[in-house]
């Protein structure tokens, strides 16, 4: 492992250039450190072991420090163990090699005899309370790991979460908890390897200072030829990855619904089926290619370490017969050297392991202080619960990598209980604001005020539980119908009769009477009992959690005083829609104020205030018959006109359409 191995793949196969460009990589975070370890000289993973288990080992001590001092002392003492059963297996064979009579030398090797034993029986019992140690002590750091994980993650800015490089560093992270985990088991074989081949050294150098060297004699060829076989299994298996890759999502896309049409109309099978068997005979040339030369590594490997083993044993068999050291430690030498030898090559192969494992878990460490910068702040100033107006202070707002504000010095005044449309092309800047209104998002310039207070100093998560949002794309839980309506107000209990009422108002129950298991039916297709709901289906759903969270307070009593609606009926027939709009207005009833994104400008006739956005500015105000008014005519009234014409046919023939542009 002295250097970085060449990587030979070949050319790559016809068929991956034609149908994915070249080799197939993943594009994630955690690709970067995908056989890592077969990257790096050995040297640089020893001077990196103690940083790596110094951190799993901290990681430990939170999660399990019972579990883990039982786990450290238990292969301290096997380590000696093993030391003093060399020593005693020394006694034992320097009484037996004695002159006299057989029963007086059984009578003098019995005590050492005896005391292998016993070493034998307690080393078993410290093996079985090291595996008892590392069996609590691996999921209690992965609970502990993967809970710090999700939190981190789901408490961050919606900003980090929409950052690439910070969706990088989560995507890496999140197998930081697995394997942390697998560093648990690692490193305890990495330890009592290491204890067994310390105890052998220490035991020969005690016997002969010649012997040591001879340890290192065996041992280093066996190390060298574990390293190379590990390299050559890495480079292997980065060979044969990204022909798994291809191969793989060929195999998908004959077998997955998503293309099944089109498959059989088009009839691509025999096509994709063709490429799949190229791709699968390049592998199998690689996959021999490589075979071979790591036999002829492995064949290297063991002829000299034959070679050392010869060589070892004949300078042991010279001190024997020099008179250096007696039969009887040549015989413990032996021993030793075939104990610390024996573990060489796994050591080795753990070490591999431990150093990839530890590249996620430091990625887990990172993200723990990028999450903790990122993260939503705790605290604030209090709101107020029923805000008589809520101000839009010269807002501007550019997302990541772009140029161009998505909001640009947005100045409007929204009063309490009315429905307030905001309306504009797509890209105009309507659901940022409303993200902004709703506090996932923080102004870049300007700011957002409650009754004079500044939301970026107010309490987040009170600014939060005020707010209610039925998105355009709205979660579908893959949950049952009741929970799907909990997650409305999930930190307070809800009875069912709240349930039956947001039901009622979502006019939800024709749904309810259909599912196999009514509130209890699982609907999420794919799993065993699931349904499948329509896109309509699937906005009364939202509909109703959204009224059972207007109605619900959270756990200090607070209502939400606003709630935001984008898109709400884009998969509703015409009749539910207009049902669904007149209910969205009704929400004013309940004391707060909405603030209604749509493309449906004949929803938007009623009303109580209009604001027109186009490229992130506010470019026209006012009411439906305001707007409508205005001469020179406004967008918004060019707009209402060329959608209402759309039904207006007259004379022509239906196949027949007014002139399109954009629609508001």
């Amino acid at each position: 492992m002295t250097s970085a191995p060449k990587t030979s793949t070949g050319p790559v196969p016809d068929s991956e250039q034609l149908l994915f460009g070249g080799p197939m990589r993943y594009d994630y975070g955690w690709a970067k450190h995908e056989m890592a370890s077969g990257k790096v000289t050995f040297s640089a993973v020893a001077r990196q072991m103690l940083h790596f288990l110094r951190l799993a080992g901290r990681m430990a001590w939170q999660a399990d420090r019972a579990a883990l001092l039982t786990l450290v002392g238990a292969e301290i003492l096997r380590g000696l163990a093993a030391a003093f059963a060399l020593i005693a297996t020394n006694h034992a064979l320097a009484a037996l090699l004695a002159p006299g009579h057989v029963a007086d030398v059984l009578r003098a090797a019995l005590p050492a005899i005896v005391a292998v034993g016993v070493i034998a029986g307690l080393s078993s019992v410290l093996s079985a309370a090291s595996g008892w140690a590392g069996g609590r002590l691996e999921p209690a750091v992965f609970r502990r790991a993967t809970i710090e994980f999700l939190t981190i993650v789901s408490r961050s800015e919606l900003e980090a979460i929409e950052d690439p490089a910070f969706l990088a560093e989560v995507d890496s992270a999140r197998w930081g908890a697995m394997s942390l985990q697998s560093i648990i088991g690692q490193a305890t074989s990495v330890l009592t390897a290491a204890f067994g081949l310390v105890s052998a050294a220490g035991v020969l150098s005690v016997l002969h200072p010649a012997l040591l060297p001879m340890l290192v004699l065996i041992t280093a060829p066996r190390g060298w030829g574990a390293v190379r076989t590990a390299r050559r299994h890495y480079a292997s298996t980065r060979a044969w990855l990204q022909h798994s890759r291809a191969s793989t999502a060929l195999a998908d896309m004959l077998i997955r619904p998503y293309s099944a049409a089109e498959l059989r109309v088009h009839a691509c099978g025999p096509f994709i089926l063709h490429h799949y068997e190229q791709m699968a005979r390049a592998a199998e040339q690689e996959q021999a290619r490589l075979a071979g030369a790591r036999a002829r590594t492995d064949l290297l490997s063991a002829a000299l370490a034959g070679a050392a083993t010869v060589g070892a044993f004949a300078l042991l068999g010279s001190l024997v017969m020099n008179g250096a050291i007696p039969l009887a430690a040549a015989g413990t030498a032996v021993v030793a050297i075939r104990t610390g030898s024996a573990s060489i090559g796994g050591l080795v192969s753990q070490i591999n392991r431990l150093y990839e494992e530890s590249l996620f878990v430091r990625d887990l460490d990172q993200l723990r202080r990028e999450g903790h910068r990122r993260a939503i702040p705790t605290g604030g100033t209090p709101l107020p619960e029923r805000p008589e107006t809520i101000t839009v202070e010269d807002v501007s707002f550019t997302y990541d990598g772009r140029d161009t504000p998505a909001l640009d010095n947005v100045t409007l005044t929204i009063p309490r209980g009315k429905v307030i449309a905001l309306v504009g092309a797509n890209g105009s800047g309507k659901s940022t604001l409303a993200n902004i209104l709703c506090g996932v998002y923080q102004p870049h310039h300007g700011r957002v005020r409650w009754d004079g207070i500044d939301t970026a100093t107010a309490d987040r998560d009170q600014l939060f539980s005020s707010v209610a949002l039925l998105a355009q794309n709205f979660q579908r839980w893959s949950f049952t119908l009741r929970a799907n309506l909990l997650l409305g107000r999930p930190e307070v209990p809800c009875d069912q009769q709240q349930l039956e009422t947001a039901a009622d108002y979502a006019d939800l129950h024709p749904v309810i009477e259909e599912l196999p298991r009514s509130w209890d039916t699982l609907i999420a297709k794919g799993f065993e009992g699931g349904v499948g709901l329509s896109g309509g289906q699937w906005q009364k759903v939202a509909l109703a959690r959204t009224h059972l969270r207007l109605t619900t307070p959270d756990a200090h009593g607070r209502l939400p005083a606003l709630v935001v609606v984008d898109e709400p009926t884009s998969a509703m027939d015409p009749e539910t829609e207009v049902e669904a709009f007149e209910q969205i207005r009704q929400l004013t009833t309940l004391g707060v104020t909405v603030i209604l994104i749509t493309h449906r400008l004949g929803a938007t006739a009623k009303a109580d205030r209009i604001f027109v956005l186009d490229h992130g500015r506010l470019m026209e105000q006012g009411t439906h018959t305001e707007l409508m008014a205005q001469e020179p005519a406004t967008r918004y009234r060019e707009s209402y006109l060329l959608q209402a014409a759309q039904y207006d046919l007259g004379d022509r023939l239906p196949h027949q359409t007014a002139p399109t542009t954009t629609n508001v």
